[in-house]
């Protein structure tokens, strides 16, 4: 199991850089910022957040984008837990994500619950539901029974990590997803956009983060 842990290199000494794919786990500019134009206004949080709500994501990194929108589901007030669920093929050693996380002090109150309970698998935080499946995407999604109203689609760059972009995973996306439902990604990618398109979803490309000039929204009619 030891060859399928995230293999790290440090940039400034606070920002994990992928040894795999070459690229950032999170922006250089500002990682909860991207997170937060991204996938949290991308998909239309927290205006959306209802009782039951599950987000789905490929790539769970440091756990950042999770712990972003749980923040912001516990200052929403809502009632019940928030279902969150990631696929990850190369997990990040705790003492890792810890390490990264630091840079996000905002953060620091559910980072430090987060950590002080994360096994791997499963883990229940009270108002967090979050389950991380490990392994190939391209093989566990497509076996997975869950439904997301929405998805983060945070793999690293389609140009250094194309196999989670493809069109049959894309595809697995749109079956997992509610009518109704979103996607964001930091993307713009043509071959990116064209997949979601065949999935089914209504695909637009709106202004991206910081350098990145453009980035994807999608809807499953």
């Amino acid at each position: 199991m030891a060859d399928q842990r995230a293999k790290l290199s440090w940039r400034d000494g606070t920002v994990p850089v992928s040894d795999r794919f070459d690229d950032p786990y999170f922006s250089l500019q500002n990682g909860l910022e991207e997170t937060r134009h991204v996938f949290l206004r991308g998909n239309d949080l927290p205006a959306r957040f209802a009782p039951g709500f599950h987000i789905a994501e490929l790539g769970f990194g440091t756990g950042l984008n999770m712990l972003a929108v749980w923040s912001e589901w516990e200052k929403s007030g809502q009632s019940g837990p928030l279902a969150f669920t990631s696929f990850e093929a190369f997990p990040m050693q705790p003492a890792d994500m810890a390490r990264a996380l630091v840079a996000f002090p905002q953060l620091e109150p559910w980072a430090d619950r987060f950590l002080a309970n994360w096994r791997g698998g499963t883990c229940d935080l009270g108002t967090l539901r979050l389950t991380v499946v490990e392994g190939d995407a391209r093989q566990t999604l497509s076996s997975w029974d869950g439904q997301a109203d929405a998805w983060f689609l945070d793999g690293f760059s389609p140009s250094k990590n194309p196999e989670l972009w493809q069109p049959v995973l894309m595809q697995d996306v749109a079956n997992h997803t509610t009518h109704g439902g979103t996607a964001a990604t930091y993307t713009a990618a043509g071959f990116v956009r064209r997949g979601l398109q065949e999935a089914g979803f209504t695909v637009s490309r709106v202004p991206g983060y910081g350098r990145k000039r453009h980035m994807t929204l999608a809807i499953k009619a």
